[in-house]
């Protein structure tokens, strides 16, 4: 499988009233065509804003992106005239945005409101839309599809809302969908059921994903590939079952600890990482997670690691190596 999407040394910065805050410092990272990534990592850690900044949908100011490049079918976004990249949002590159109560304009129909990216990439008529949004609706699941195309967006629930989400941004055959915490708003019942329909979509169509969650069990049955995200860095980076089964940053342990686990025969308490996130008003120097750390040495006090290779294509930004409990050389 070839590369769909290059992401180098991607950094983005929010002028405030408190001072200049670090969102994303650095990030980079590949997804093949075909593949599903998982972007794992907790609140505020820059996963939101990483895919905003690929896009060119931060609001500047206070946002800016300040240097990387964004490489999608050779291109770079970030390049782009807000012309250019209007016409990739939507028809090649679709995103499921995180709350299904506010993603839609209250004011307008549903049909309405799915027509518009057809009508404007793909050329149809209203008519075309409609008949092509019911057979959508459909597709995802939600009843009676055309009927619900003229019904307004408070006459859906959450989960229909964010079916009918789904639909819209399927509606212009992308070739990469970003879910950005789909599934967040929702009940534990119907999350497993978006889960599920995204990943029978997956397949059914050969579409390219990045998965946004803060859960490390929701990308466990979706994704082949994570990268965990801490203080705007990408901190580990792995192939679903070697991160599972052989984590090797000391905050992807922490995450997994606080996992429930089916197997877990000595019904062992889950365990909480101490400590508040890094407030990022100035660019770290050591290792952000080091006030948090049970394994840090004191070259983690001066000196921010880098991602080194630690097994096959297994990458983790660690001073340490937490299994041998020593410092890495």
């Amino acid at each position: 499988m070839t590369d769909l999407l290059e992401v180098q040394d991607l950094k983005t910065q929010f002028h405030t009233g408190d001072g200049l805050v670090h969102a994303v410092n650095g990030v980079s990272f590949k997804v093949k065509e075909g593949e599903t990534l998982g972007i794992v990592g907790e609140s505020g850690c820059g996963k939101s804003v990483t895919m905003m900044s690929m896009l060119k949908l931060i609001p500047s100011p206070p946002g800016k992106v300040v240097s990387g490049e964004v490489l999608f079918k050779g291109q770079d976004l970030l390049k782009m005239s807000d012309a250019e990249i209007r016409h990739v949002r939507g028809s090649q590159i679709s995103m499921i945005f995180q709350d299904p109560m506010t993603s839609f304009n209250p004011v307008l129909t549903i049909g309405r409101q799915l027509a518009e990216p057809l009508e404007i990439h793909k050329g149809m008529s209203r008519k075309e839309a409609y008949k092509r949004n019911a057979e959508l609706l459909q597709l995802v699941g939600l009843p009676s599809a055309k009927d619900r195309l003229k019904d307004f967006p408070h006459q859906f629930s959450g989960g229909m809302r964010q079916r009918a989400m789904i639909a819209m941004a399927l509606s212009c055959d992308p070739h990469l969908l970003i879910a950005d915490e789909p599934t967040t708003a929702l009940d534990v019942t119907i999350q497993a059921q978006i889960v599920e329909l995204v990943k029978r979509l997956r397949d059914d169509f050969g579409m390219t994903i990045i998965w946004i969650t803060h859960d490390l069990g929701v990308v466990a049955g979706l994704a082949e590939k994570v990268a965990v995200m801490y203080a705007g860095f990408i901190i580990e980076t792995a192939a679903i079952k070697s991160l599972y089964n052989n984590p090797s940053h000391p905050y992807t342990i922490g995450l997994l600890k606080s996992l429930p686990r089916v197997d877990d025969t000595e019904h062992q308490r889950l365990a909480s990482i101490p400590g508040l996130p890094p407030v990022m008003y100035k660019m770290p120097r050591a290792c952000p997670f080091v006030p948090r750390c049970p394994f840090y040495v004191d070259r983690c006090l001066h000196e921010n690691p880098v991602l080194t290779l630690v097994g096959d294509d297994h990458y983790t930004a660690c001073w340490v190596d937490v299994k041998a409990r020593k410092e890495r050389q």
